[in-house]
């Protein structure tokens, strides 16, 4: 394990030291990549930090929000409240919905792989698809509705198979990501209607509502167990909050405003593909041919429907 921190934080430094040579455009895309492919690393910490989903969820977001409020105190970007007074219980809402999300996706990670984990997570944007004519009349096209039908379908597959190769929690473990995937609909979603609070802003917010609804839920859950981690697990902790959500957002943020919609759907399958990869090949998890298939449906289908959605 620490030979594979050791060769992913290598990997970083390396990103991060070339990126500041290169111009605009190609800087936000090597950003985004970036961004993405330490998304697609996150899986592999948590498996050494042995506190509860809850907590986990808890000390994400107060690490991260305390590395974000610094980013923008620095860059002299400050929240303006008055701004966003009506749309204060959207912003808590989504807050709530970011740290459930966040609990079920670590205890998926637990359950099954991290690729069958990633890979249900990753249905969120069908459920958005199928949400929004309900919620906001949007039409669906033919082509939707056949990218909803045939991704679907791929999670059918996952599921059908959960335990093939796996291990006998695995099924439970795909539920807990479809789980993390209603609640990142929901997030999305709920951002849809929060138009005053626009980019790094709004996600600090959402983190600060996840932080005041997570500290009762984990008092109420067994309190702290930060007494329990090892050296690596502090490190891997330290991590997740400060690197996988901290820094990579406002890498994410930063690369949005210099990206169009397709660039940045197109990167953001870079995630996915990297959790699969540090599963199989790194930690040598099984994975079925035909999870294989459904996964690659899920991806390939969804990638389609947003290409033809963004500009």
């Amino acid at each position: 394990m620490k030979k594979h921190l050791r060769f992913i934080l290598r990997g970083m430094h390396i990103i991060f030291g070339e990126v500041f040579a290169m111009d605009q455009h190609k800087k936000a895309r090597t950003l985004l990549t970036a961004s993405m492919a330490v998304f697609g690393t996150l899986g592999l910490f948590t498996r050494n930090i042995t506190v509860n989903s809850g907590e986990l969820a808890l000390y994400r977001a107060v690490l991260a929000a305390a590395l974000i409020g610094l980013y923008l105190a620095v860059t002299k970007q400050p929240v303006r409240f008055r701004e966003f007074e009506g749309e204060a219980p959207l912003l808590l809402l989504s807050g709530v919905a970011m740290g459930i999300n966040w609990i079920l996706l670590f205890q998926a990670y637990r359950f099954t792989t991290i690729s069958l984990a990633t890979l249900s997570y990753y249905f969120a944007p069908v459920l958005v698809t199928a949400a929004c004519p309900l919620l906001f009349h949007e039409k669906l096209t033919g082509k939707q509705l056949l990218c909803f039908f045939m991704s679907t379908l791929g999670l059918v597959l996952i599921i059908g198979t959960g335990t093939g190769g796996a291990g006998t929690g695995s099924l439970t473990g795909i539920l807990f990501g479809l789980g993390a995937a209603v609640f990142y609909a929901a997030v999305i979603l709920l951002n849809k209607r929060i138009r005053r609070v626009a980019g790094i802003h709004r996600t600090f917010l959402q983190l600060t509502a996840a932080v005041a609804v997570l500290i009762p839920y984990v008092a109420f859950t067994g309190g702290s167990s930060l007494g329990s981690l090892s050296r690596t697990g502090w490190i891997c902790l330290l991590i997740v909050g400060l690197v996988h959500t901290g820094v990579t957002y406002c890498m994410y943020f930063t690369a949005l405003k210099d990206l169009s919609g397709q660039e940045t759907a197109i990167l953001s399958y870079i995630d996915p593909l990297v959790a699969a990869g540090v599963s199989v090949f790194l930690l040598g998890e099984p994975m079925t041919l035909w999870q294989a298939a459904g996964g690659a449906m899920i991806l390939g289908f969804t990638l389609i429907n947003e290409l033809g959605a963004s500009g």
